[in-house]
């Protein structure tokens, strides 16, 4: 290239440069350059605030499980029927007495000692006997039905029931009467109100027996004297009566008591 036209090229840059100079200095100046990019790198540096990544959306929070139904309760079972018990045919006694270990017979046949059950007892009539070791022996008839009877036997209830047809002798005369014993005591029964007596079976001072002299002695506690005959010269129901009435005498001293 000639020379000439060199320089022209170098003074048209120098007129572009001062040019560019002046537009700067006069508007452009209040702008911050935008940086260079780094060398190397072939990627212009963009701003800060266009590089920062969006905040991450929270999360959702977990919907609440649903709750299962709780399940219906199942019905309870009708409670089956209790089953009918048959009615008895046969009956069943149990036996007990204030004296224990009494014997117990029922149609002569031995059932045991007391307190004692007895089942299957053909329902009817049955005789009941029961004896203890020093008492009289207790005999009774018994109805038996299907189903149990409840039997208590009291040996140590004194009872008593005797009577007897006397003569009172007096020192002048006589007269007829009777004499009745029970527990609670002892009594003559006589049209001569006179010659009457009550009184308890333990206020009795004399209560003899002459079996030869078929005479029966009585004194009544605080009273007076009897003496008493059969109106047939009989004895025997004397010393009956006099037996049993004396019998229940002794057990009332040992603390028995008559029966109501």
């Amino acid at each position: 290239m000639p020379p000439m036209p060199r320089v022209l090229l170098v003074v048209a840059l120098l007129v572009l440069v001062a040019a560019g100079g002046f537009f700067l200095l006069r508007g452009g100046g209040d702008a911050e350059p935008e940086p260079a990019p780094e060398t190397g790198s072939g990627l212009a540096r963009l701003p800060e605030s266009r590089l920062r990544l969006p905040d991450p959306e929270p999360e959702p929070e977990p919907e609440p499980a649903p709750r299962e139904a709780a399940p219906e309760p199942e019905p309870e079972p009708e409670p089956e029927p209790e089953p009918v018990a048959a009615a008895p045919t046969a009956g069943t006694l149990r036996i007990d007495a204030d004296v224990p270990g009494a014997q117990v017979f029922i149609d002569r046949q031995f059932v045991g000692a007391t307190p004692v059950t007895a089942e299957n007892i053909a329902p009817g009539t049955h005789q009941l006997n029961v004896s203890a070791e020093g008492y009289d022996g207790i005999a009774q008839t018994i109805d038996v039905s299907p189903g149990t009877r409840e039997i208590t036997l009291r040996f140590r209830e004194v009872r008593l029931n005797a009577s007897v047809d006397v003569v009172h002798r007096h020192r002048m005369g006589s007269c007829t009467g009777r004499l009745v014993a029970t527990a609670n005591g002892i009594r003559y029964e006589t049209t001569n109100k006179d010659d009457g007596f009550s009184a308890g079976l333990l206020d009795l001072e004399t209560f003899e027996i002459d079996y030869l002299e078929k005479n029966l002695k009585l004194k009544v506690r605080k009273g007076r004297d009897y003496n008493f005959t059969d109106p047939d010269g009989n004895a025997d129901r004397l010393f009956v009566f006099h037996r049993d009435v004396e019998k229940a005498r002794e057990r009332l001293r040992r603390g028995d008591r008559p029966a109501s």
